[in-house]
């Protein structure tokens, strides 16, 4: 199993149950791909120019109505492979208006994704705006 990459820290995440081990993907394998599908600029991986997502545009665009919807929109788009190559049955994306603890603006993306004959699993996501 996987250990699970925080997208509030960029980092593994430590147990918290286990000291000096990892936490583990709470929907194995998809945690990690739905963080680097959306952290990723689109068409900057070398060995696969379709994976990323647009998100990063948004990095000087205010934290507006239009703003939450084009985040959302990216993120579906991203995360479309997962529902094409069957890894996932379902997804949702939702998106909350918030600030950092900087003052700066933030999008909280909340990505419900259902694994091919599995529970729903939330993963946040922020995502920095102007």
């Amino acid at each position: 199993m996987d250990a699970w990459i925080n997208p509030l820290t960029a980092d593994y995440a430590a147990s918290a149950t286990a000291p000096g081990d990892l936490t583990r993907d709470p929907a194995p394998g998809i945690g990690n791909a739905v963080y680097l599908r959306l952290q990723t600029p689109l068409g900057t991986w070398w060995a696969e120019p379709a994976l990323g997502s647009r998100l990063h545009e948004l990095q000087r665009e205010k934290a507006t109505p239009r703003t939450q919807a084009l985040a959302r929109q990216y993120a579906l788009q991203a995360l479309q492979p997962l529902l094409t190559d069957g890894r996932c049955s379902d997804i949702d994306v939702a998106v909350d208006i918030g600030s950092d603890a900087s003052g700066a603006g933030r999008l909280l993306l909340a990505v419900t994704v259902t694994p091919a004959g599995g529970a729903p699993v939330v993963f946040r996501v922020p995502v920095r705006v102007a």
